[in-house]
């Protein structure tokens, strides 16, 4: 059972979600806040595997909730999975760099709010290549290549460069025609090296530092 908190302070926003996600077998919606103030209180006592949260609230916005919990529960946290209006969001960047796993749309269908909340519950990152790219190329500071000095090896860089096109590990071994088990070996790799929570912020980092040039596809 995948656990689901929601955060944002329309309540007809949540209680549409609530109804879509509360129809599938395999979620629950443990809880509702209003406000990114509510979050740290709501996770320690629901303990969610996912945070579905909206980047822009009153009092204390997505970002900053964000921020706090990666702070405080590090990588053993429940991934957050960013509500927004527009997908050129500046705060969704920002969003990203705080450390969300990824952010869907507020107008998605709800096959893909399910999908998304499953997809990132089972540690995968949702990624919107072209979207991400974007938002890092009109709002990063990309500027040589940053993580030339985290020793990735040629085969971990192939492996980042192939997570930044959104592909998931069954499709990057199928791309370098080896075992999935291989690819996970490298994505922990990449990630370690990195310095980073999970392939949100590696291909964040990735496009930053230069090493892929969001102004070109990859």
């Amino acid at each position: 059972m995948i656990r689901v908190l929601l955060v944002d302070d329309e309540e007809l926003v949540r209680a549409g979600l609530r109804a879509i996600l509360d129809a599938e077998r395999d979620i629950e919606v443990l809880g509702e806040g209003s406000d990114g103030a509510d979050v740290p209180g709501l996770v320690r006592r629901l303990e969610p595997d996912v945070v579905l949260m909206d980047v822009r609230m009153p009092r204390v916005d997505g970002i900053t909730a964000t921020r706090h919990l990666v702070s405080s529960w590090g990588p053993d946290g429940p991934r957050v999975l960013m509500l927004t209006t527009f997908g050129n969001d500046g705060y969704v960047y920002d969003a990203l760099q705080a450390g969300a796993t990824g952010f869907l749309l507020k107008r998605a269908r709800p096959a893909e709010i399910v999908q998304a909340v499953r997809t990132v519950a089972e540690g995968e990152s949702l990624l919107f290549p072209a979207a991400v790219r974007d938002l890092v190329a009109t709002r990063g500071r990309c500027g040589g290549d940053a993580l030339r000095g985290a020793g990735l090896t040629e085969r971990e860089g192939e492996v980042l460069r192939l997570m930044a096109r959104g592909l998931s590990n069954a499709e990057i071994a199928r791309e370098l025609l080896v075992g999935v088990e291989t690819v996970k070996t490298h994505v922990g790799n990449v990630l370690a090296k990195v310095g980073a929570r999970d392939r949100t912020q590696a291909v964040v980092a990735a496009y930053e530092s230069g090493f892929i040039d969001p102004r070109r596809p990859v």
